[in-house]
């Protein structure tokens, strides 16, 4: 039966539900939520289709658990708090499928090495490649695998799976678990030369891939610098849905650097999931400068007293690309420490987000946090959506939160111009200021001059090569 609105010039929601409860679903479109849910339970069904059996009782449990999850579940969308400021619309656009099995050669993935990196881990569209891989010279007390070639498996049964926020694309990514890589570090083992986590992604098919990483160091104290880094070929509409699971023990130390340069039209939704035990040490430095729409989440929890996180990123947004970045830190015991600063550019029409949440908890006396957030706007119709949380319930603490939203400052382009210097070069050398705070804090020289290299070209296209 159809439903004639005519003559009806002051509808609201609630009159428009109950007129179209008595129509057939044939008359009406279907409403954003259900679409949303559709298009969730198509990719639910994809990556569990794709997903082959598996005789590990611990990944059945963890994808059964997950799966059933998932059935209750939507895409987020707007209305969600935690998805307030980044609209996934433009991703039901996009039908996508199961990664074929691509082949690529070594020359494909040159152009991605770090010099620095001897030791090389390639995953391409979420799976492990081995051919492709350089494990030559990891150390003794070192061990990196696939996660289907793990032969002691009990040894992970208390971590796979076990942290994280059980948001809408980290069940999905359990749902389908199946391959990944798995580095473990044993007592007292000092990596000297950072290992390089190369994930790449075959733009030439609108596939969905779904990377999985658990980075174990055991308790002692152990020393490892890790560059997770996500790159594309070719152009096209894909998906990337990772989760990174770190367990660090007591005294262990983890500097982690993260990339996102994916493509240009890609989206990008990532998990950084950690677990602090006392006394480790633990650096994030995260670049972000790739994808149409990128969403990256770090749950972090420190489980022991003595614990230091450091939290470093850096998000560009030029066109039309939004970059969003969620932060959850927990502090639950005496004498931690937490720094965390992040920046973000918006040029033309882009939009960045950050969320930062610090909680600090009743028993994490003597605690120590910073958090600062410095956006800055070089358009005026790029967009900044800022919100730094901290929650305190400990009485005897050190902590201080702030945001800043600013553009480049007349005044300083003015006295750079009064030395001689064009308006595009003041403009550029005051940007690399702006960025070389938090790239200067990445341990890899090579890594500092490609990204600044990289990130003014995005944000200045006409800058020198």
């Amino acid at each position: 039966m159809g439903v004639d609105l005519s003559g009806l010039t002051d509808l609201n929601k609630a009159d428009l539900d109950a007129l179209t409860a008595n129509s057939t679903p044939g008359d009406r479109a279907p409403s954003k939520a259900a679409q949303r849910s559709t298009y969730y339970a198509g990719l639910l069904a994809t990556v569990t289709a794709a997903t082959p059996a598996t005789d590990w009782e611990l990944v059945q449990r963890l994808r059964s658990q997950a799966q059933a999850v998932a059935q209750e579940m939507a895409l987020p969308s707007t209305r969600d708090e935690d998805w307030r400021f980044t609209d996934l619309s433009p991703m039901l656009a996009i039908a996508l499928r199961a990664p074929e099995l691509t082949t690529l050669q070594p020359e494909a993935i040159a152009a991605f090495a770090i010099p620095e990196a001897s030791v090389r881990v390639v995953v391409v569209n979420g799976r492990f490649v081995p051919e492709l891989s350089n494990l030559v010279g990891l150390p003794d007390g070192v061990t990196i695998s696939s996660l289907a070639a793990v032969t002691d498996r009990e040894r992970l049964a208390s971590h796979l799976g076990q942290q994280g926020s059980q948001d809408a694309f980290s069940v999905l990514n359990t749902a389908g678990l199946n391959d990944g890589v798995v580095i473990e570090l044993e007592r007292r083992v000092q990596v000297a030369k950072p290992i390089h986590l190369l994930h790449v992604a075959t733009a030439d098919q609108p596939a969905i891939s779904q990377p999985r990483c658990l980075v174990l160091a055991k308790a002692g104290d152990s020393h490892c610098t890790l560059i997770e880094d996500y790159v594309a070929i070719g152009q096209g509409g894909y998906c990337t849905n990772s989760v990174m699971e770190v367990v660090l023990g007591n005294c262990a130390t983890l500097h982690h650097v993260r990339l996102q340069r994916e493509g240009e039209q890609a989206i990008h939704i990532g998990k950084t999931a950690i677990s602090q035990d006392w006394n480790s040490h633990y650096t994030l430095t995260t670049i972000s400068q790739g994808a149409s729409i990128a969403r990256h989440s770090i749950d972090i929890a420190q489980t022991g007293p003595g614990t230091e996180t450091i939290l470093n990123g850096l998000s560009v947004a030029t066109g039309e690309q939004l970059t969003d970045t969620h932060s959850s830190l927990v502090l639950s015991h005496p004498h931690g420490t937490a720094d965390q600063l992040h920046k973000c550019i918006a040029d033309d029409r882009g939009h960045t987000v950050f969320n930062g949440r610090v909680f600090v908890d009743h028993d994490a006396q003597q605690t120590n946090a910073a958090q600062l957030n410095r956006n800055l706007l070089l358009s005026p119709k790029a967009r900044v959506d800022t919100k730094p949380q901290l929650e305190i319930i400990a009485d005897d603490v050190k902590c201080s939160h702030g945001s800043t939203v600013s553009q480049l400052e007349e005044t300083e382009l003015f006295y750079c111009r009064s030395r001689g210097l064009d308006l595009a070069t003041a403009r550029s050398l005051l940007l690399d200021g702006f960025a070389g705070e938090i790239l200067d804090r990445l341990p890899i020289a090579s890594l500092r001059s490609t990204l600044a290299r990289q990130i003014a070209q995005r944000i200045n296209p006409g800058s020198a090569s």
